[in-house]
């Protein structure tokens, strides 16, 4: 099986699970467990299955953020809270979320089946050597069809995270230049957000951009390079090849009709904005 399908699945199944973070339901859900500040809601409800850890552990896990942005959240967040009831409500998140997008759909009888192949293509995963998969794989998925999807796209999500991190590290690539990099590739997403959401400071992004055009991945105009192209296509592949345990497991044909099922539950996220300031 050709590695190239561990990006085309997770190009297609991503959306089902991301919009979890853009979703206006998660301001109440979270406030009603003790999550009042809204930059801790993407921290908090990510870092939750790994139990009420400090932020030396989100900042490895997570990797793209900078130290100082999780420690603005982290570990005051588990003060009025609890990791159970936050990975609770972020599933009532998801299911408003999901129900209001997707609205009947979420009752389409495939929905189950879907479920199932995605949740066996999960537990395909091993999970050594990736903790938030591992962390994230010890939480039960709900019965309902559409949020044990989701909870298997999300875990699915994390296996392949994990791997792109430890690819991103064998290269030497801090978290900021990963940001830079990553938001100088075409569709890799917007700049600003990242900027924002990361809490890298102009200081820093400065510098990833001079690491940047010192590897001669982009030029002086901040533009990516044939090279820069190239290494970017390297890593990917490298990423590609640590993610493909599930989808060997369930075969290509398989894999062919969970990306046709799921795909259209996708796009329709995609357009009811629900990846907006990744997209914009």
């Amino acid at each position: 099986m050709d590695t190239i399908i561990a990006r085309k699945m997770w190009g297609t199944l991503e959306p089902f699970h991301a919009m979890v973070y853009f979703a206006p339901e998660a301001t109440d859900e979270y406030a009603a467990v003790g999550l009042n500040r809204r930059g801790a809601h993407y921290l908090a409800s990510r870092a939750a299955p790994m139990g009420p850890v400090g932020p030396e552990i989100v900042y490895a896990t997570f990797f793209g953020f900078s130290a100082a942005a999780i420690r603005r959240y982290v570990p005051e967040c588990w003060e009025n809270t609890t990791p159970e009831a936050v990975v609770a409500a972020r599933f009532r998140v998801a299911d408003r979320a999901l129900r209001r997008i997707l609205d009947a759909e979420v009752d389409n009888p495939e929905m189950a089946r879907v479920a199932e192949v995605a949740l066996e293509a999960a537990a395909a995963c091993p999970t050594v050597g990736r903790p938030l998969f591992a962390a994230h794989a010890s939480v039960s998925p709900p019965p309902e069809p559409h949020l044990a999807l989701w909870h298997a796209i999300t875990l699915l999500r994390e296996f392949r995270g994990d791997g792109h991190n430890a690819a991103l590290v064998v290269r030497a690539i801090e978290p900021v230049t990963a940001q830079a990099w990553y938001s100088a590739t075409p569709g890799g997403g917007n700049r600003g957000f990242y900027s924002k959401s990361r809490g890298h400071t102009e200081d820093a992004w400065t510098t990833a951009d001079a690491s940047l055009i010192d590897l001669g991945y982009i030029d002086g105009a901040g533009e990516l390079t044939k090279l820069g192209l190239e290494m970017r296509e390297d890593l990917e592949q490298d990423t590609d090849r640590a993610a493909m345990a599930p989808w060997l497991a369930i075969g290509e044909e398989r894999c062919d009709w969970l990306r046709a099922a799921v795909r259209p539950w996708s796009r329709t996220i995609v357009a009811a904005g629900g990846l907006g300031p990744v997209l914009g």
